[in-house]
C-alpha cells in the first residue's frame, strides 16, 4: 500500500493530521470520481446528469429545479444548464408551474428511466470495486466519520 506521503513524493511530514486526512480525502475522491466519470461518459451523460436522474427516480414525482439543486451530491452552480442538456437529450421533461410561472418542474422521462435501469448494475459494480476490499464494519465506520465531518460544515 502506498501512503499519501509516498504518492506525493513528500519529504517533510504533513503540517497536521487534519491536513494529511484532508489531502487523503481529496486524492481518494478524485480517483473515485474519475472512474465514475468514465462510466457515465460511456452512457453519454455526466455525473451531474446522473445525479439529477437518481434524485428524480428516488422522489418519484416532478420537482422544481431549485429543489433538485438542493439534493445534489455535488453543488452545481448552473443547474439550469444541466437540466437544459438533459431536456435536449429527452432524459427529463419540464413544465412551468400554473400558479407561479417562475417555477419550472422537472420530471423523469421514459428515456431517462431506461438509462438509469441500464446504469444500476454498472454503478453497483463500481461501488464494489472501489470499496469492496473493506469490511462492512469498515465501510460503515467510514460513512459515519464522513457524516461527522460534513455535519460540522453544514
Amino acid at each position: 500500500m502506498t501512503t499519501l506521503k509516498q504518492a506525493l513524493h513528500k519529504k517533510n511530514p504533513f503540517d497536521s493530521a487534519e491536513q494529511e486526512a484532508m489531502l487523503n480525502l481529496w486524492r481518494t475522491s478524485d480517483l473515485m470520481q474519475n472512474r465514475f466519470g468514465r462510466l457515465f461518459r460511456e452512457y453519454g451523460i455526466t455525473s451531474s446528469q446522473y445525479n439529477v436522474l437518481r434524485i428524480l427516480r428516488g422522489v418519484g414525482r416532478p420537482l422544481p429545479c431549485l429543489e433538485i439543486a438542493g439534493q445534489m451530491i455535488q453543488a452545481v452552480p448552473a443547474i439550469t444548464r444541466v437540466i437544459d442538456q438533459m431536456d435536449v437529450g429527452h432524459l427529463i421533461r419540464r413544465r412551468r408551474c400554473e400558479e407561479d410561472r417562475r417555477v419550472v418542474y422537472v420530471e423523469l422521462a421514459p428515456k431517462g428511466r431506461r438509462l438509469l435501469q441500464k446504469l444500476d448494475k454498472p454503478v453497483l459494480e463500481l461501488h464494489k470495486r472501489q470499496l469492496g476490499h473493506l469490511s462492512t464494519s469498515e465501510v460503515k465506520a467510514l460513512s459515519s466519520l464522513l457524516e461527522q465531518a460534513r455535519t460540522a460544515l453544514e
